[in-house]
Order: structure tokens, then sequence, then C-alpha cells
């Protein structure tokens, strides 16, 4: 059985639940799809995030990096305008992979418009969780403290610094970065009122988590502990800092990358009309994007393929949307979760042992799939292809017996059915989930490489995720004569565990 062509040059992998999908493996898989082809994959964007954005790739965990880093054939690893990205990153995730053999730098473009961000990013993440919870007295947003929010809010304010200042000089840049400095502490003391001994405390903590995500680099000895010693920007009174050794240490990262600033509007544009292909690599997913999510748990970056062309700097024009899901449902932080599953659930027991943060490492929520969520994410969002991964996780093991379940529609108080995601956060929190049942299988799904080996129920419950989809999305439409494909489906982690001859969607409805 042979893949339908893409319908574009430009693909966009996105997510369609609320981030952790397995987004990073699918693009090797489209890679190696077109490899040899006259519209072999040339560029892999990262557009959107900055380092609070895992994923894994051929079994290696990147952040700021795109998962292009994984695939020699790849010429080109663009970071887009909508990116924000500290320059220190790029080193701390480069350097171990070009130690592993992977060219990194020299496949590197970032673009001169992307945000920098810096530690006093990082110090203001941190300031903002403890103004919610000490002065707000509101739960913690379950931020990952790598400085995100605060760098995208430098850009609405119209403070950026941007990738292009460390091409201009080194007095232009260290007035900026002084500017900067002097507005978070400001905002750490005054409005968001953080203590003294929490503000110098701090440093200690972001030194410490920084060494553990980068133990790995440290142990193999491409860095030593001090290059994650964070204590060296406390300056000598409370709410100060060492200026000059920050603005110093920045300046340097930054301007090693002076070969690796340019045009990816350019770059993007040239390899098009080369008749090549350019997948944008998003973080997050549909509905944590800023605008279409439910505040204050979402992310500051726009998560959906319109936002390709603003962060690769080209014109609208056709292109191919790959949405992103796994066969449940997983979700960090403070979200409301309508199908969460009972943590005294078997099969929520088995599932939390996978599920971790890539960025964070923190535990995620299990729950079931959710149909509502991800027909509502085609219906307004539009893709194309669909992957799902980890059905594998769903066999039946240890004291793991029963049915599936399959949310297809939420029910109010009063017995309403909503067949899709109320916009009104309030409403949406007073609702229940309403449940298709679905018999489970036993058999190891892990080797199983055709659609047709899978056990009958197995291809039954796929073929559910896809209807119950398709049905929110269109609800009340004829649906349409082309449905979204589910273009490859995971049965492991390894790259090798996947299916690529499911039937085409209209099939499976019927299924």
């Amino acid at each position: 059985m042979s893949l339908p062509p893409f319908s574009s040059r430009l693909i966009a992998d996105v997510g369609i639940s609320l981030g952790d999908e397995g987004k990073g493996r699918l693009i090797p898989e489209v890679v190696r799809e077109l490899a040899g082809s006259a519209s072999a994959v040339s560029v892999v964007l990262k557009v959107n995030g900055g380092a609070n954005s895992g994923h894994t790739a051929g079994g290696i965990k990147l952040n700021l990096l795109p998962a292009g880093v994984v695939e020699r054939e790849v010429a080109h690893l663009a970071i887009g305008a909508g990116v924000v990205a500290d320059p220190r990153k790029f080193w701390w995730e480069a350097a171990p992979l070009e130690r592993r053999g992977h060219a990194v730098l020299s496949r590197l473009l970032i673009d001169e418009r992307t945000l920098v961000s810096d530690f006093t990013h990082r110090l203001l993440d941190l300031a903002w969780e403890d103004y919610r919870v000490k002065v707000l007295a509101e739960e913690a947003r379950g931020s990952t403290g790598r400085g995100i929010t605060p760098a995208y809010l430098d850009e609405v304010g119209q403070w950026q610094i941007t990738y292009a200042d460390f091409l201009a000089g080194p007095n232009f840049f260290a007035r900026k970065l002084a500017q900067r400095a002097d507005r978070a502490l400001r905002v750490i003391q005054h409005v968001c009122r953080v203590s003294p001994e929490t503000f110098a405390g701090f440093f200690d903590l972001l030194t410490a988590a920084e060494r553990r995500a980068n133990a790995e680099a440290i142990e193999l000895g491409v860095f030593t502990a001090e290059e994650f010693d964070f204590t060296v920007f406390r300056g000598p009174a409370p709410f100060t800092l060492n200026l000059e050794k920050l603005t110093a240490t920045y300046w340097v990262a930054g301007t090693r990358l002076a070969k690796n600033i340019g045009e990816v509007r350019e770059l993007v544009l040239r390899e098009l009309r080369a008749g090549h292909t350019i997948i944008g690599e998003f973080g997050q997913a549909y509905w944590l994007d800023k605008r279409h999510g439910y505040s204050p748990n979402v992310t500051a970056s726009h998560t959906f393929t319109p936002e390709f062309f603003e962060s690769a700097g080209i014109p609208v024009q056709s292109i191919h949307t790959f949405g992103v899901a796994k066969a449940y449902d997983t979700k960090v932080g403070t979200h409301t979760f309508i199908t969460q599953m009972d943590d005294a659930h078997p099969l929520a027991a088995l599932l939390k042992q996978l599920e971790f943060g890539t960025s964070t490492g923190r535990q995620r929520m299990v729950g079931w799939y959710d149909a509502v969520e991800k027909g509502d994410a085609l219906r307004y969002g539009g893709f194309q292809d669909v992957m799902i991964n980890k059905l594998d996780a769903l066999t039946q093991r240890g004291h793991w017996r029963g049915d599936l379940l399959l949310c297809t529609a939420y029910e109010d108080a009063a017995g309403r059915r909503h067949h899709h995601v109320p916009r009104n956060e309030a409403v949406r929190k007073t609702l229940r989930p309403v449940y298709e049942q679905h018999p489970g299988w036993t058999q190891d799904v892990s080797q199983v490489r055709h659609f047709a080996d899978l056990p009958p129920n197995a291809r039954r419950y796929v073929a559910a995720m896809l209807r119950a989809m398709v049905e929110v999305a269109y609800r009340g439409e004829p649906l349409p004569a082309v449905l979204p494909n589910l273009r490859y489906l995971g049965v492991g982690p390894d790259p090798s565990q996947i299916i690529k001859d499911v039937p085409a969607t209209a099939e499976l409805v019927r299924l």
C-alpha cells in the first residue's frame, strides 16, 4: 500500500491535544518517506516556543533544536522569528550532540528576528509563580521556569532583543540588556513582591534544575558543573544582579553564533524554488495556543499552522498540516482535564509510568482519548494527515483488564450535551465526559507493522478514534469527500514501531 502524496511542500507538524503527543518522532518519518525524491526534506524549521517544548526523535531528547538534528540528510536546521531562544541553550544542546556525531552548528540558521531570552526572564518566570501562589493565593501555573512567557512579554511590550543585536556591537547589546535587567528587578521586587530570601533562592533553584537537565553532558565532560552555576549572576545586595558578568556571558554566547545568524525567510523561499520540502516543527499543541487555549494554562506563542508563515517570514500559501495525538490523553499543570482517569485505575498506574515531561521531568496526568478536543482542532484548525502514537500502551497487562473509554461529547448538570469544546472556561469546568466503551485486547501489538495484523479490538478502537473525531468536526454536516488520513500509527517508542498501511479514514468510519 503506497502512501498518498503530501498536498504541499510545506508541512506543519502540530499537536491536536495539549502537547506531549510525540511530534518529534514524526519528523524522521516524513524525512525518510521523501528521501531520494526531488522533493526531499531540506529544512526543518522550529516555528514557536523555546526550550520549554521537549521533543524526542531517534531516542534523543531535544528542547530548543529542531528534531531534524537526527536526520543527516536534512541540510538546514532553522530557528524561526517566532521562537524565543537563550543563546547559551544552543551551546548546551549542540555540544553533546556534536560529541555524539550529529552535525548541528554546520546546519544551524537562526533568524535575525528570533527573540533573545536570557537569565532575567527565568527569574521573572519564578517570580510570577511566587506572586500567583503567595500574593494571589492561587494554584501554581506549573511553568517550566525557562523564561518563555516573560520573553514573549518583552516582544509585545516592544522591549525585544533579537539575534540581530549580536551583530550590532557590544555597547548596543549591553545597553538593551541593562534596561531589561532593571525592568525585571523592579517587577520582581515591587510588583511580584518577592521576599529577599526567595529572590536569593531563585539562583540556587535554577542552578540545580539546569545541572539536573544537563547531567549527561557534565558526566561526559562536555561541560563542567560550573557552566550551569547561575549564582555567579547574583548581585551583592537583594534584588541586584552582577550585570557585568551577565552581559559578558550572554555577549560571548551570542557572538559565538554570529555565523549561524541570518535570514530564514530567504532560506525557505530558496529551498521551495528548488523543489524541496520544509517541515515546520511546532511546540505545544492547539489547545495550548495563547489565543485559543485557556489562560493561564496556555503557552505564550501561537501553536498551530498559521504561525508557520509568521515565523518563517514568507507569504501565506498552500500547506500540508499533520495533526499528532496519542491513543489516550495527558496533561501537565493545572488544566481542566475532563477525561482524567482516577489515579487508582489500573491503566492509569501503567500509563503514569510512561508519562513524564521531556523538558521538566514533571509527572503528567493521564486520561481517556478526548475526541471532542481533537475534532474541534480539525474543525477550526484543519489538518490533512494524522499520526496517533502509543496504541501499545493500552494493551491489557498486569492488573489492567476492562474496556477502553472514548469521550465523544460533554454533558452539563442539566443533562445537555455539548459536542464542541466551550470557549468559556467557566462552563467547561462544569462539564463531565460522555463515553463510549470499547473492548480492549491482551495481545502485544508492539511488533505489528501492518494494520490488518492488529487484534480486531485494536483495529476497532483505532477506527472509533478517527470516527469520533470527524463526527465532532463535521457534526450536523455531510462528511467531506476527503477526510484526514491516519498516515502513521505508533505502536512503540522506537522509530521502527510504526504502522503505515492504515486504511483510509472513510473506510475506518465504516469499520
